[in-house]
């Protein structure tokens, strides 16, 4: 994903292999196509793998592989896609590390996290539009200094009316937004938002949308056990 200067570079790594082990590999695979040291950010596409067996044995284990990266400076940023908010207090959680200490010939047990300012997910990024506008998952991310960044925001193919006040509308509410592009003209057309403003009552009315629920539910994941999207389901 290109960015600014055109130098920021996204990177993720697929649902096939989410092991801690394979984390680097991949990674360093991508940059050593691209000829380049590190990448901007670096995602975990989503919360579960295609292989089942070994991900029950190692579950969130990736989290390990993705601090031996951002250490190492192979990227800048790290961050997950289609996590729920239940997985992403999951993964805050195990990010604690339980040191031994001896006082006065007592052994002391003492747990720190190293969720910090200098190592945490900076970003998420999950569908979001007027339908689905994902405000405890919002909540959740200012709560812990995270930017959340919309995918699937609009409808598909060009551009049509309702795109501007949804694109609008999610970045008042400081979401990032990425829409997909292939062509000039539908990246020239995504940046044409500065011309318009929603008024106050259009964005209460915006806020007031009934209907919600995800348009991609990734049916591959069903009955996975870390389907996030499993309440929907039902």
């Amino acid at each position: 994903l290109k960015i600014d200067d055109g130098k920021a570079l996204k990177f993720e790594v697929v649902g096939t292999r989410n092991r801690a082990k394979e984390v680097e590999g991949q990674l360093c695979q991508s940059l050593e196509k691209l000829r380049i040291n590190y990448a901007d950010l670096y995602l975990i596409h989503m919360p579960t793998s295609f292989d089942v067996i070994i991900w029950m044995r190692q579950r969130f284990h990736f989290l390990r592989g993705m601090e031996d990266v951002f250490k190492k400076g192979l990227t800048k940023a790290i961050g997950v896609s289609n996590f729920s908010i239940k997985q992403i207090e999951r993964v805050k959680s195990q990010l604690l590390r339980k040191i031994i200490m001896f006082r006065n010939r007592t052994v002391i047990f003492h747990e720190y996290s190293i969720w910090t300012s200098f190592f945490k997910f900076c970003v998420i990024l999950g569908e979001c539009h007027l339908y689905l506008p994902q405000f405890a998952l919002h909540e959740v991310c200012k709560n812990h200094d995270i930017s959340l960044t919309s995918s699937a925001s609009f409808e598909s193919p060009g551009r049509v009316d309702y795109e501007v006040p949804n694109r609008e509308y999610l970045i008042e509410r400081d979401i990032a937004v990425i829409p997909k592009s292939v062509k000039e003209h539908g990246v020239k057309e995504n940046f044409e938002i500065f011309d318009f403003e929603l008024t106050e009552s259009e964005v209460k009315g915006c806020k007031n949308v009934k209907h919600c629920q995800h348009l991609f539910l990734f049916d591959y994941m069903t009955n996975h056990p870390e389907d996030p999207f499993k309440d929907e389901r039902k």
